[in-house]
């Protein structure tokens, strides 16, 4: 069992980097359209908000929602009033930890 994790921790790396390696081969030098540049900038807060919904909503192999989705949300809210980060963290913790505490 080891030994295939370690396989295939061996294989995504690779796989990294003739990805990685492939970009600057492809273009040559050359100036990336102004239209990929706006996807390419997209892509990075599409794939935080994929793994901030998937580990908030995702436990195990099921969809749901409890203490910890309620807390990220009340962070979410905070973040979205314009409220400092470590503000909404700290909520965001002391909001789980006390619904899970009543639960």
């Amino acid at each position: 069992m080891t030994a295939t994790i370690w396989w295939t921790i061996a294989g995504c790396t690779v796989v990294t980097a003739v990805i990685k390696g492939v970009g600057p081969l492809a273009l040559g030098g050359r100036d990336i359209p102004p239209r990929l540049t706006g996807v390419i900038a997209l892509m990075a807060p599409a794939l935080l908000a994929a793994l901030v919904v998937t580990s908030t909503f995702a436990v195990g192999d099921q969809w749901r929602v409890g203490a910890h989705t309620v807390g990220v949300a009340v962070g979410g809210v905070i973040l979205w009033r314009r409220g400092p980060l470590v503000l909404a963290v700290a909520v965001a913790v002391a909001v789980t930890a006390g619904l899970r505490a009543i639960g």
